[in-house]
């Protein structure tokens, strides 16, 4: 029992493995994922409907949303923005690879008449002749990626912008990394819970690599028959290290906000959103 502990607390390498996909892949857990996507209260797979219904109004604004104007979403979810981009009038693209997601914003748009383009693929795989004049990536989807995967996105990002085009992303700061604390919790559920309909203990280990700005939270679920490690890294950036990413796909950013609906950069910012554009 020692020894099973004290590998549960193991610490890996920045981005030593990669689990992403079980979030929205697997039966039990991508059903609580979409429960969270569409709780419109809370801040969890997405952020709250007030939120949701003020960023969109301002992307729509800021960058004109409207016919003739085409969009890619990555990491679409179930449609929470393509479905408000679609309503007005824009060509939209949205990329996933949760099939329950993807699953459910293909309903929406058919119950609203509306012609979206849903495609269910992992988005570092996406290849198409497609080109966007917006691109959008929201709720810090690109943090989870590791460095050579986020190079991997960047170029894909480049390849799929029309001259002029634009990305819009939002990270973590160095002040979300600052604010963070190692820790270590569990918790038992004998009635399962988020991460299986079956008896589980799930014992939290938050690491913090200070070189590298990388939190990493591991989750290890115990259930009878088996053991499972989940680990959910978050790279924080700064303006110049983001930047840096950017700038060596051809992406310079142009923007700097606080949030995807425009409130202004504080010294104090938990978040970052960025507006990169393709050059002409």
């Amino acid at each position: 029992m020692f020894d099973k502990l004290e590998k549960i607390n193991q610490r890996p390498k920045p981005f030593e493995f990669y689990t992403a996909e079980t979030l929205w892949t697997d039966e039990h857990i991508s059903k609580q994922m979409l429960h969270y996507h569409l709780n419109e209260d809370v801040d969890l797979a997405s952020r709250n409907r007030t939120f949701v219904d003020k960023s969109a109004d301002w992307i729509m604004s800021h960058f004109k949303v409207g016919p003739g104007v085409r969009v890619g979403d990555f990491g679409c979810g179930p449609g929470l923005y393509t479905t408000r981009f679609a309503e007005a009038g824009a060509e939209v693209t949205g990329v996933d690879f949760s099939e329950r997601s993807i699953r459910y914003a293909k309903d929406t748009a058919k119950e609203k008449g509306l012609k979206i383009d849903y495609v269910l693929q992992n988005y570092l795989e996406f290849s198409s002749d497609r080109r966007f004049d917006l691109i959008t990536m929201i709720f810090c989807d690109f943090c989870p990626l590791s460095p050579e995967q986020r190079d991997r996105l960047l170029g894909i990002f480049r390849d799929h912008l029309a001259d002029g085009g634009a990305v819009l992303m939002d990270v973590l700061t160095l002040n979300f990394f600052e604010t963070t604390k190692e820790n270590r919790s569990y918790e038992y559920a004998p009635e399962g819970g988020f991460w299986s309909p079956e008896a589980y203990y799930m014992f939290l280990s938050t690491f913090k690599y200070e070189p590298e700005k990388v939190i990493l939270n591991k989750h290890t679920i115990l259930e009878k028959s088996r053991i499972r490690e989940i680990f959910n890294w978050l790279q924080c950036f700064s303006q110049d290290s983001l930047a840096a990413e950017l700038e060596a796909n051809e992406l310079p950013i142009s923007e700097t906000y606080a949030d995807v609906a425009g409130s202004p950069l504080k010294a104090d910012s938990p978040q970052m959103a960025v507006v990169a554009r393709r050059e002409s």
